[in-house]
């Protein structure tokens, strides 16, 4: 008999306990074992729910519980589930995690000490939802060297980007909707500025580069200055505006970037709409690849934090390589990287925009008559606010994918 304990007992908790207790007879043929609940720790009770006999308030409980051999942290936040992480991996039993801000604030000190241990720290459910983006690169793509990974990774941002670009809401009643709709917290800060995405880069970074990336390190803008006006040419240029997390290595250095990018049809994550997320690998050997599924929800983020249930129990005794944690990674200036600009500037701004960028493109939008939009050629980001901080007014700039 595998027991198994959770940390946590709200959305994605309860979906867990749910994904196992479904599936118990599948999950079981798996493992060639069986499985249970065994312990379930939450501040609360839950009277009418029959997970109430499983309720404990004291981590001690499952800590001590040498019957106990995974447990699934899905509480969030880094503190107390940093500690508690920590002893449980000392205390030999693998964990199994949803949070991406303790694997990304500690995740390379905790799978030192999953090694030292002989047991696992995954956590697949941390990047993409449901998506299984980590076990991809852990796996099916170690014979490549990859190279670049960009994703939509916040299904919040891609709902309110996708609520704009369709309904012409404006960006605060589209944040608003999707607070009703259940998928923004009450503060949308972590989303709608792009740390949510940054830190789910930043470990996808450390995997495919076999190094780790601090967040801390990455440049991140959110979405929060993207307007109606934007949308509306966007739309006359057939572009779409979503939020990309990306990294990729040029000329043997790391360059890694959350923010609004303005991408074509023929860009795979053009058509990610809603709150689905996607990411992008390209492959020395493989080339182009894209991975595509539901980036948030109860029960598709207790499904990878289940996934790596099993993979911990049929793994027992041998810890499954991830990144090497002992080797850091810094990305090259932000101000080095290089795209295209979008660029919204007044009328009576136009002739010292295209003075000041030389060759521009220039476009209109319906409904918009007192300004206009030009696309500058490639340069780095240092050369564009150069040039920039010479026009009299900048209505925005979008980055150009």
């Amino acid at each position: 008999m595998v027991k198994v304990a959770v940390l946590g007992y709200g959305t994605v908790g309860s979906g867990v306990v749910e994904v196992i207790e479904t599936n118990k007879k599948l999950i079981g043929e798996n493992i060639k074992d069986e499985i249970e609940v065994a312990r379930v720790l939450d501040l609360r009770d839950f009277p009418n729910d029959p997970v109430q006999n499983k309720i404990t308030h004291d981590f001690n409980d499952i800590l001590n519980d040498e019957s106990i051999s995974v447990v699934c942290e899905v509480m969030g936040g880094v503190n107390p589930a940093y500690e508690f992480t920590k002893q449980l991996l000392n205390a030999g039993k693998s964990v199994c995690t949803s949070n991406k801000e303790l694997v990304a604030e500690h995740g390379a000190e905790l799978l030192s000490i999953a090694r030292e241990k002989h047991v696992n720290y995954l956590f697949e459910a941390s990047c993409g939802g449901g998506i299984p983006i980590i076990c991809t690169i852990n796996s099916a793509l170690t014979a490549n060297s990859i190279d670049e990974i960009t994703g939509i990774l916040n299904g919040t941002t891609n709902y309110i980007l996708t609520e704009m670009a369709e309904k012409g809401e404006s960006f605060e009643a589209a944040l608003k909707k999707a607070q009703e709709n259940g998928y923004a917290e009450k503060n949308p800060e972590a989303d709608v500025e792009g740390h949510d995405a940054c830190r789910k880069i930043a470990i996808l970074s450390s995997l495919a580069f076999n190094k780790q990336l601090d967040y801390k390190d990455i440049y991140t803008e959110g979405i929060t200055k993207i307007t109606k006006e934007d949308m509306l040419y966007a739309k006359k240029s057939g572009l779409s505006i979503k939020l990309l997390a990306m990294s990729k290595i040029q000329e043997n250095k790391v360059y890694s970037m959350v923010a609004p990018f303005l991408v074509g049809g023929t860009n795979p994550l053009y058509s990610v709409n809603g709150v689905f997320n996607a990411v992008f690998v390209h492959g020395n050997m493989l080339g182009d690849s894209m991975y595509y599924g539901s980036g948030a929800g109860k029960l598709p983020t207790a499904s990878a934090v289940a996934g790596d249930v099993v993979e911990a129990v049929r793994r027992r005794g041998e810890t499954i390589m991830t990144f090497d944690s002992s080797d850091s990674l810094k990305p090259a200036p932000h101000s080095e990287m290089k795209s295209a600009f979008f660029v919204r500037v007044p009328n009576g701004a136009l002739d010292e925009a295209k003075k000041v960028f030389g060759h521009v493109d220039t476009v209109n939008a319906d409904g918009l008559d007192d300004e206009t939009g030009i696309i500058t050629e490639i340069m780095s980001e240092a050369e564009f606010e150069e040039r920039a901080g010479k026009i009299s007014k900048v209505l925005n700039r979008i980055r150009i994918k």
